[in-house]
């Protein structure tokens, strides 16, 4: 039953992340906020790595029936949807030691934490954007730019301000609701004995 019910979150996360990125944040050609990452993160720290990665990846396949995929190659289209999207997931690599501050009320630790993984996620996915955009778009970048330095530039602030945002939520979200980070159906992460 726990299972089935952390697939049916994850489904429903990766909707909610999908609908959000249809929220026009892009300014100018290449540069986005990508609010879909706050409900991921969000679900990722409730949940662990492997759920996160699946609902992130889940994510990445929605925009292809829903037409929202920019297609220069087969190659390009994969890394910049299933993969870099899935990447989102490991946002979930801070669950344990996330609900196991909040359990010991180390406001601190909560913080600390949501940021790492706010950023852990955020930057795993943003890398595979940045490859792409040297890569594939590199011929596309403005003023003649080298294509690395436009790609850093771009993808690097994209990720900061996506990173930014979904941090400042997550750590609301925990200092107001932190029982969303700590599911009633008793499946926490257990912290790991070292």
């Amino acid at each position: 039953m726990n299972k089935t019910r952390i697939m049916i979150e994850g489904t429903i996360v990766a909707a909610l992340a999908f609908m959000l990125s249809l929220i026009p944040t892009t300014i100018g050609s290449s540069f986005t906020i990508s609010l879909g990452m706050v409900p991921l993160t969000l679900f990722a720290l409730r949940r662990g790595v492997k759920p996160a990665l699946l609902s992130a990846f889940i994510w990445g396949i929605l925009h292809f029936p829903a037409g929202d995929v920019y297609f220069l190659s087969v190659i390009q289209v994969l890394i910049e949807y299933p993969i870099a999207f899935t990447f989102a997931g490991f946002a979930g690599l801070y669950a344990k030691k996330v609900q196991q501050a909040l359990i010991d009320q180390d406001v601190v630790s909560v913080r600390k934490n949501i940021i790492l993984s706010s950023f852990v996620g955020t930057g795993a996915r943003f890398f595979w954007h940045f490859v792409a955009g040297v890569v594939f778009w590199g011929s596309y970048a403005l003023w003649g730019m080298n294509p690395w330095i436009f790609s850093f530039v771009m993808n690097g602030l994209s990720g900061l301000a996506t990173a930014i945002v979904t941090a400042v939520v997550a750590v609301l979200v925990a200092e107001k609701a932190p029982q969303l980070f700590l599911p009633k159906d008793g499946h926490l992460i257990q912290k790991q004995n070292h």
